[in-house]
Formats: structure tokens, sequence, C-alpha cells
């Protein structure tokens, strides 16, 4: 686990961020999905509401995120990124572009074909099962 908090803390440096894994996870999250409720949020993520209030109060502190009204709901409010949180994702996903990189560096010309060989494999696997399990 240890070496996972480095990882995440070499990562936000690369970045240039002050946030944690959870705060990181929850800009993905918002970042691939339409404004969410914060619940709503909170059980796609499997995480409980307390969790992502914890991280949403953060996050809108550091100006990353907003709460929009529900258009659906009056009373109720929805979770989306400013520009800021935005851009912060993007440098997120250059940070991680950019280790990526770092760890392949020295593979071989040949080592990297079969490890996209692998990789497509894998995606193709995924949604052959996927579609298995629709039909």
């Amino acid at each position: 686990m240890a070496g996972r908090a480095r990882q995440q803390e070499r990562l936000m440096a690369l970045a240039g961020l002050p946030l944690d894994r959870a705060a990181v996870a929850i800009l993905r999250y918002i970042a691939e999905s339409e404004p969410l409720r914060p619940g709503v949020l909170a059980v796609r993520m499997s995480v409980e509401a307390s969790h992502v209030t914890r991280q949403l109060r953060q996050l809108e502190q550091l100006g990353y995120v907003i709460r929009i009204s529900d258009p659906d709901d009056g009373r109720a409010q929805r979770v989306q990124l400013t520009d800021s949180g935005l851009a912060a994702v993007d440098r997120i996903r250059d940070a991680s572009r950019n280790g990526i990189g770092m760890a392949l560096a020295h593979w071989s010309a040949e080592g990297l074909r079969q490890l996209a060989g692998l990789f497509h494999r894998m995606v193709d696997d995924f949604v052959i099962h996927a579609e298995a399990a629709v039909e």
C-alpha cells in the first residue's frame, strides 16, 4: 500500500495538484459523466455517501467542482467540474501518460509490440464477453 501512496504522491507532484487518490478518482468519474447528484456518484463509485461528501467539499474549496440545481428536482443539486476542474483532470491524464512513458522508456521495441498485442487481445476478449452477457 505504501508503494501506491508514493506513486500517487509522484503523480500529483508531476501534475502539480494537491489531491489525494480519492479526490482524483472523483474528479475523473465526474469528468466522464454528466453532472450527478452526490448520492448517485457515491452509489456508482461503490463508496459511502459521507466519503463523497467530504471529498466534494475539498474539491469545491479548491475550485474544481460546483454544485448546480438538478433540473429534475429543484430541491436537489448535482455536481459538475469547473474549468479549473477540467484543467486538473487534463493535468492528471498528462501526468499519468508521462508516468507510463517513463516506466516503458527502457522496454525494447519487441517488448512494446508484445504488450500492445496482449492489451488489444484483452480488450477484444472483454468486448466479446460483455456482448455475450447482454444476449
